[in-house]
């Protein structure tokens, strides 16, 4: 699968000391802070894509629950699925509703969860359970312009990039941590080679720059659930 991939650097992860508080303004022990900011290299991008940071913890560093709503939802609506980032625990189960006033069949068979949910009509609505970790594509077999990305992770320390391509973190556990990143358009093994192991303590740690030359190819190019082309019938008023 092609995504739309933009020049990106990665750069600036800097982890500084701090102490999480408690409601009544007690500190409850040394934890640490993260910030991370993805900046694209080309300036004809103004914002970085829509990215996720997150740490698992390893070597004996406690894991912390992530604890789930019970309530995700990705909207059909006006050929759009709303949100086009929906981060789960993994195990959850998204809704699907449609309401469009007109058929949908929503697919991900690329990464992630492999599923298709067929054609269905307006005002109905089927759900999927994500049970594996990890980013899944997903799109809609009759349009193509639709698309949407469930992230389905084990841990609650993860931050979303903000319009400028920063992520913070507060309030860390001191332990072991393997980073991890996911940036819209950019292949899975660049972002498995932007993984790093961390040690995190209160003294704060400074990691440097990254950077991630990424090259262009077309925009929204992706195969229908078929593994070939949208036809032009994909492009109807429907």
């Amino acid at each position: 699968m092609t995504m739309r991939t933009p020049i990106l650097a990665v750069c600036a992860l800097v982890f500084a000391a701090g102490f999480m508080r408690a409601q009544d303004g007690s500190q409850a022990g040394p934890t640490a802070d993260l910030r991370l900011r993805i900046v694209p290299t080309t300036s004809s991008n103004r914002h970085a894509p829509p990215a996720v940071a997150w740490l698992d913890p390893i070597q004996g560093t406690t894991a912390l629950p992530f604890p789930s709503n019970g309530n995700y939802t990705l909207l059909q609506k006006n050929r759009t699925f709303i949100p086009h980032l929906q981060i789960i625990p993994v195990g959850s189960s998204v809704q699907f509703p449609n309401a469009d006033p007109f058929f949908h069949n929503v697919f991900s068979l690329f990464e992630g969860k492999r599923f298709d949910l067929g054609l269905y009509e307006a005002g109905s609505s089927r759900s999927v359970t994500f049970s594996r970790e990890g980013a899944s594509y997903i799109f809609c077999n009759i349009h193509p312009d639709m698309s949407a990305v469930v992230l389905a992770l084990a841990t609650p320390l993860y931050a979303i990039a903000a319009a400028d391509g920063l992520f913070v973190f507060h309030g860390i556990p001191p332990g072991h941590y393997r980073l991890h990143l996911w940036i819209e358009g950019v292949p899975q093994p660049v972002l498995d080679g932007l993984s790093h192991t961390l040690p995190l303590t209160s003294a704060g740690l400074d990691l440097g720059i990254i950077k991630v030359p990424i090259g262009r190819p077309d925009s929204n190019a992706h195969t229908n659930k078929f593994g070939g082309s949208y036809d032009e019938r994909s492009h109807s008023t429907y």
